[in-house]
């Protein structure tokens, strides 16, 4: 139902023209047997719509499981359970809570501030024996599940080793109940984003600039893990397990081309199914010249010498600022695209470690960043958009979820707590919040 979908009515009206036009070709009304081809025809294209949702959001689903091993491998192995536990659970808290409201915050039928907030409801999936709207209601809720699990992930790799696992949920519940869905509809649901103009397809900003937000926020008020600096000093601590690492990232480079590939909302007809194609190799070549680009700046930065994990999120950042707009660069310019996101990345690492902001798996750097620039670069090979608007827009959906954010990370750390004691950090959350370890035969 992205922006009403990109396609509503586009199928009902070849219905009608292949009606109006076989009655025509015999010189007078159509026959019961024309108006049933046709019909066939329109439900052809409601089919392939939405195979096009379902297959889309199982690969998209599967990027939950590369988030939990990307991130149980970037962590200690003292918190690796807890890592994967945190995973498991804000994908389960992120349907219930997108089930309850969130979609119908996003795709609102009545509205309490017109284009900005939507009326909270229940929602439900349409009548089995209806073909309304060009596609299966229950997929496409299937389809935008999956990518507000997305935003969710993002938060938990950065504030994890001492965030607590229930005020963590409790954030999740709010962020993808409330924070994402509100935003999401200033564009998707056509809001005022989306009547000035605003162009983010899959959502660089929509999806992962507001997880990277969330993330920031939350890494701020939650504080560094005990020992990560000292005075002006980094103190590394390297994951438990580089090949997981890599394992996860290669899953999430799958799961983008359901991500963006579903993002055409439509596979009836040539254009729609070329164009999904072409966003596939788009979306690939991009996560190729992240890759590439922060191999290259690590190996020219630390003497020789390349950083697996900036190679990893070189992918991610690349994948991320192609999503903003994969279908109309050419295949060298995506390319580019994906490098700058690499090479932002690269640079935005030991930033944040300027600031003490302790982001455990570099999410802010590929996922934030990377979503901005992917967003701003937008006109770039779009025409139909401006700079000034897709500024706008980052800027307007970047202060709402920050000041969104901190009152929900503030309202956690003054009643709940949100962070474990010193105590239980060292010991690992594994044991102090999980109850397990993720490596008991190798525990000291």
């Amino acid at each position: 139902m992205r922006v009403l979908m990109k396609q509503t009515g586009r199928l009902a009206a070849m219905a009608s023209a292949a009606i109006v036009s076989a009655g025509m070709a015999h010189g007078q009304e159509a026959t019961v047997e024309e108006r049933l081809a046709a019909l066939e025809g329109s439900a052809s294209g409601y089919v392939d719509n939405s195979y096009l949702f379902l297959i889309s959001g199982l690969v998209v689903m599967f990027m939950a499981a590369g988030f939990c091993m990307l991130e149980s491998g970037l962590v200690r192995s003292k918190n690796a359970a807890m890592q994967s536990t945190k995973n498991i659970a804000l994908f389960s808290v992120a349907g219930l809570m997108f089930y309850l409201i969130g979609y119908q915050i996003l795709y609102p039928s009545s509205w309490i501030i017109e284009n900005y907030l939507g009326m909270p409801a229940i929602w439900a999936p349409g009548d089995l024996a209806t073909s309304d709207g060009g596609y299966a209601s229950s997929s496409d809720w299937y389809f935008q599940m999956v990518f507000v699990a997305t935003a969710a992930s993002i938060v938990s790799g950065t504030v994890a080793e001492r965030v607590r696992i229930w005020p963590f949920l409790i954030f999740t519940a709010f962020l993808t109940g409330i924070i994402y869905p509100i935003q999401c509809s200033w564009q998707w649901g056509e809001g005022w984003l989306y009547d000035m103009g605003f162009s983010d397809f899959a959502g660089s900003t929509l999806v992962h600039s507001v997880g990277g937000w969330a993330a920031l926020v939350g890494a701020i008020v939650i504080g560094p893990r005990t020992g990560k600096y000292f005075g002006k000093a980094v103190n590394p601590m390297p994951g438990s397990n580089i090949p997981l690492a890599a394992l996860g990232t290669f899953i999430l480079w799958f799961g983008w081309f359901g991500f963006n590939g579903g993002s055409q909302l439509a596979a009836g007809g040539v254009e729609n199914i070329n164009s999904v194609a072409k966003i596939f190799v788009n979306t690939n070549m991009a996560a190729v010249g992240g890759v590439l680009a922060a191999m290259i700046l690590t190996a020219a930065l630390y003497k020789g010498k390349i950083d697996s994990t900036m190679a990893f999120n070189g992918a991610i950042g690349g994948l991320v600022s192609i999503t903003a707009e994969p279908l109309t660069p050419a295949v060298w310019q995506s390319v580019l695209i994906g490098g700058i996101g690499g090479v932002l990345v690269v640079l935005t690492v030991p930033m944040l470690d300027r600031f003490k902001i302790d982001d455990v798996v570099g999410a802010i750097p590929a996922h934030l960043v990377c979503g901005i620039w992917g967003t701003l670069a937008v006109p770039i090979t779009n025409t139909g958009t401006s700079f000034l608007t897709q500024l706008i827009g980052v800027v307007a959906i970047g202060a709402f979820v920050v000041v969104m954010s901190a009152i929900g990370w503030f309202l956690l750390k003054l009643t709940l707590g949100v962070r474990a004691s010193e105590e239980e950090e060292m010991e690992g959350l594994d044991k102090t919040e999980i109850g397990l370890e993720a490596y008991p035969e190798f525990a000291s």
